[in-house]
């Protein structure tokens, strides 16, 4: 299964990284039909997330994004456009540009 991994720094601080989590479970739940949980920690919390073919987690600090999920076969082929749509995504939730690739 291939793997996905998006990760994002941001200086929003954990309580407001929390509420840019919990909107993007939200987001994930009604338009891709995900079943999102969410766990708070005293540094970190993680947001693990699954349907039919994906299945993840997007860990959350002070100063960090972190999302790991794999795709099942059918999602597999569309790795790349799934990682610029949720990359897009986050970028637009946390008010940033994309990181450049050299």
């Amino acid at each position: 299964m291939p793997d996905l991994h998006i990760q994002r720094d941001h200086q929003l601080g954990l309580t407001k990284a929390r509420e840019v989590a919990r909107h993007w479970a939200r987001k994930a739940e009604e338009k891709f039909d995900m079943e999102c949980t969410y766990e708070e920690g005293e540094t970190q919390d993680t947001l693990s997330f699954s349907r039919a073919g994906v299945s993840g987690t997007l860990r959350v600090d002070a100063g960090q994004f972190d999302m790991h999920a794999k795709l099942g076969f059918l999602f597999g082929s569309f790795k790349d456009r799934i990682e610029a749509e949720i990359g897009s995504q986050l970028d637009a939730l946390l008010g940033t540009t994309p990181p450049t690739t050299a």
